[in-house]
């Protein structure tokens, strides 16, 4: 921590150079690397205030000046910023610190699964939220009698793909229907991929020639110019088969170029996805980390429970998760696969 803050010191002295802005690029990158330190340093020294307090109150405790309950509140803190840090600490892969499209899809089940997925769209924009991330609708099918048929989320903001990436899988809920009129218990099931939104800073060539496009009217919300006018986009590529569907704005030409930019990141992705199956597989532990398998369940009835089936982290508080509070599941997730990653990884 010395060695850091000697650094941002240093640095900061060298954005003060007459000549640092000739590059705005590189000067923005540059920045950003003394933000990402000066990020470490506060979070460092509010865990060290926090528990020099701790010692203090500790003292008090054992002089009969402070109540047990105080001890523990403040005990409790300290343990809470120290667990955030080492979560930071996790997140040093060069995806991590990225953006990230966050993706919805019903399981079968009409109607029902339909409405599951409304419900998860609804949490994970609540939990950006909580994060403050700028979150963004990129593309959305509704469904036809009630919730979405799929739906595209991106999140703006520092490691949103670091934590979010926790929620890859499969997501189960079972629960009293609300749309059955004998009141049965039904079981949806539907599914979340993220991928991560590449910068600048990566590098991603694609060959025209592999790209169609087709062009078609928005749906949802937006007034008279919904219906009227050819604005959202359908990108396909031949080699990965991957299709993009994008009506974030009124703009063609911005759709495009968004459309394009979720290619590149999920082009990015799979090379992520095909350097984690060459590495060596994770033994002696109860982990899966496939894409589409089942990870969560959340129980409405008949008793209410949050449960991932990874770590076997759980709650049942169910109403706060699906208000957007699962940085306790992301957390819990992240501090598990970090013990039982293999040397060297």
């Amino acid at each position: 921590m010395d060695r850091k803050i000697i650094e941002v010191e240093e640095e900061e002295l060298k954005t003060q150079a007459p000549d640092f802005w000739q590059n705005p690029k590189e000067a923005e990158s540059f920045l950003k690397i003394i933000r990402e330190k000066k990020k470490w340093i506060e979070s460092y020294n509010a865990v060290a205030a926090e528990r020099d307090d701790l010692e203090v109150i500790y003292e008090f405790y054992l002089n009969q000046e402070a109540e047990e309950t105080d001890l523990d509140l403040q005990y409790q803190k300290v343990i809470n910023l120290t667990e955030d840090l080492e979560m930071l600490n996790m997140l040093q892969s060069e995806s991590d610190r990225l953006g990230a499209i966050l993706q919805i899809n019903p399981g079968a089940g009409g109607t029902e699964s339909q409405d599951w997925a409304q419900m998860l769209m609804r949490m994970y924009m609540r939990y950006g939220e909580r994060q403050n991330f700028k979150v963004s609708i990129v593309d959305q099918q509704d469904g036809d009698v009630a919730g979405i048929k799929s739906v595209s989320i991106e999140f703006e903001g520092e490691n949103a793909y670091g934590f979010l990436k926790a929620e890859n899988g499969v997501h189960r809920l079972v629960r009293l229907s609300p749309f059955d009129s004998a009141n049965r218990r039904h079981t949806s099931f539907a599914s979340v991929y993220v991928y991560p939104v590449v910068d600048d800073n990566i590098v991603i060539d694609i060959n025209p020639a592999h790209i169609s496009w087709d062009t078609f009217r928005s749906s949802g919300p937006g007034g008279q110019h919904v219906n009227k006018t050819e604005s959202a986009v359908r990108l396909k590529h031949e080699p990965s088969g991957i299709v993009i569907e994008c009506q974030e704005t009124r703009s063609q030409f911005q759709n495009r170029d968004k459309a394009l930019r979720m290619l590149k990141s999920q082009l990015y992705e799979l090379e992520l996805r095909r350097k984690m199956a060459d590495q060596q597989a994770i033994e002696d532990s109860k982990l899966k980390i496939e894409w589409g398998s089942q990870i969560r369940s959340y129980v409405m009835h008949p008793y209410k429970l949050v449960k991932d089936l990874r770590t076997s982290f759980e709650t049942s508080n169910v109403q706060a998760v699906m208000d957007g509070d699962i940085h306790d599941f992301i957390k819990s997730f992240l501090m598990f696969s970090s013990k039982t990653k293999p040397q060297g990884l």
